[in-house]
């Protein structure tokens, strides 16, 4: 693990994506979650392109592209991303295509990501790698091409791939990869305080939750471990 400071609730919202990716999201559920997300202090709210444009109410506003499956043409996620840009999004978070990164076709993984870089530029733009799915090496080689499309993230996962989501090898595998040139988000399956922070000390700079609320009530910052926190969430 990395020897940063202890995360602190507060560095903890300041971090934090708060998320709302379900497809079957109403008008009403989406004005309830961007309340809740004034209520919570979080700085930035995550939601489907398809529900832009939001009230931002102060807060920076982050969207999916080719989401959740990542295998769409190259010119549909450039497409997708000049909209979500159009529609107000201040970052955009784009699924790698799973496909390439299987048959090491390097240069297309590439390509895709480059096409969405160049349709948003001067936003922050992160490649989910969707890591439980991937070996070590697949891992590795994705974050060196998110890199070299121009990304400014690589982050675990959708929250929506059966193989799982976030995890501490592959979050230090992540960090060590990109060496701090990029920031690294964990995402999938964060729902306690320990889990956070032992991600965070793994290297995590951002984090993806829906669990917010949840994570925040049960923060204690003298580190004490919550039931139930494992090496993989």
């Amino acid at each position: 693990m990395s020897h940063k400071a202890a995360l602190t609730a507060q560095e903890f919202l300041d971090h934090a994506d708060h998320t709302l990716l379900a497809s079957d999201t109403t008008p009403e559920q989406l004005a309830d979650f961007i309340a809740d997300a004034e209520t919570l202090g979080v700085k930035r709210v995550c939601v489907l392109p398809s529900l832009l444009p939001v009230d931002k109410r102060g807060r920076e506003i982050v969207t999916v592209v080719g989401f959740p499956t990542g295998a769409h043409a190259s010119e549909v996620k450039a497409a997708e991303t000049r909209r979500a840009v159009a529609d107000g999004a201040d970052e955009i978070d784009v699924v790698v295509n799973l496909g390439l990164v299987r048959a090491a076709d390097w240069r297309a993984v590439e390509a895709d990501l480059r096409a969405v870089r160049e349709a948003c530029p001067g936003l922050v733009l992160k490649v989910i790698l969707e890591t439980a799915a991937l070996s070590d090496e697949e891992i590795v080689a994705a974050c060196l091409a998110a890199e070299a499309a121009g990304a400014d993230f690589v982050k675990t996962s959708t929250g929506f791939h059966p193989a799982g989501g976030a995890s501490l090898h592959a979050v230090q595998l992540m960090a060590q990869t990109v060496g701090g040139r990029l920031g690294v988000k964990a995402s999938g399956g964060i729902r306690t305080a320990t889990a956070a922070r032992e991600l965070w000390a793994a290297g995590a700079t951002r984090f993806g939750v829906s669990a917010t609320a949840r994570i925040l009530a049960s923060w204690d910052d003298a580190g004490h471990p919550e039931a139930g926190a494992t090496g993989s969430y």
